[in-house]
């Protein structure tokens, strides 16, 4: 799994680490809560849930859907195993951010840096104003990049996008509808518009 995401070593042995900690535990969980959706899958589910975490706590976060695409365990369940292992474990997460995921979904995108940087600061200061609020870093994300996309040369389409972040086009639709009145406010004073914000798709 950890080498279809591109993931370091690291990130596998501190997985590992988890696994072994917490499996006796969780598959004792699922045997008394007879949950046929996880009939003998639970092993890959903890699996899956120890990778994202490693993930989370190495600072090279990946998304639910990321792990569900190599993993074949849904995200109900990958989630319901997150949930126990950091009781289990008695550890945490840092909370993701979309600076978390700019870089990497602009890079897979074969977006510029320009384009990165100005998507980077419209998350950031959507943030500031408190105009997404409730939504999540990942469709605040890739909102933002749909937003600076369109005001560039290097212009991506929802599904585009949605399809590196592993959001759908309606999530991307609904945190872009909060952010569009705001526009004009939240590009760096620096950005070189090829598109002037009164011409950005408005939805």
């Amino acid at each position: 799994m950890a080498e279809c995401v591109k993931l370091p070593k690291s990130i596998v042995d501190k997985s590992w680490d988890f696994y072994k900690q917490v499996w006796s535990h969780l598959i004792v969980y699922f045997q008394v809560h007879d949950d046929k959706n996880l009939k003998g899958r639970a092993n890959d589910a903890i699996a899956s849930a120890c990778l994202y975490i490693a993930c989370r706590q190495e600072g090279m976060p990946r998304t639910f859907k990321e792990i569900c695409a190599v993993s074949k365990i849904s995200k109900k369940e990958i989630g319901r195993c997150f949930k126990l292992i950091l009781k289990a474990l008695e550890t945490s997460v840092d909370l993701i951010t979309t600076a978390d995921f700019m870089s990497r979904f602009c890079s897979n995108l074969g977006l510029p840096n320009s384009v990165q940087r100005a998507a980077t600061h419209i998350a950031r200061k959507a943030g500031e104003l408190d105009i997404v609020s409730g939504r999540s870093p990942i469709s605040v994300a890739a909102a933002a990049i749909y937003m600076a996309s369109q005001a560039s040369e290097d212009k991506r389409s929802q599904k585009e996008i949605g399809d590196i972040a592993g959001v759908a086009d309606v999530t991307i639709r609904q945190s872009y509808k909060l952010m569009y009145p705001f526009a004009a406010k939240l590009f760096p004073d620096d950005f070189k518009f090829a598109t002037p914000i009164e011409f950005l798709p408005q939805m």
